[in-house]
């Protein structure tokens, strides 16, 4: 225990507005860019096939909510209509991949 690392606080800065935007336009903009990523897994579905990337895994129309979109890249704003950042995975196989980095800290000894 006497290996404790300090956490430093920033301040926070308030971000300037973009140029000549009111409050309303910048939400509205927001607003419009987010919709097409909120329809991603229907797209990465049409893409990738009902098929979990990581066990091989078939799906049907009838237990498709068992297969989830994993952004490879942990980042699930970012959403290319092309799908390179999805890969459809059932939701054992969804979960194992988000479990390796809590077990690989653990094992490590920096799990709490």
């Amino acid at each position: 225990m006497g290996n404790r690392q300090r956490i430093k606080f920033r301040k926070l800065q308030p971000q300037k507005p973009a140029a000549g935007k009111t409050a309303a336009e910048i939400v509205r903009e927001l607003k419009e860019s987010a919709a097409p990523a909120s329809n991603y897994r229907e797209q990465s579905l049409k893409i990738h096939g009902l098929i979990c990337a990581k066990c091989g895994r078939e799906f049907d129309f009838k237990n498709r909510n068992l297969l989830t979109v994993h952004h490879k890249d942990g980042n699930n704003r970012n959403n290319p209509s092309d799908g390179s950042n999805w890969e459809n995975l059932c939701i054992y196989c969804h979960d194992d991949e988000h479990s390796r980095g809590l077990l690989a800290d653990y094992l490590k000894g920096e799990g709490k």
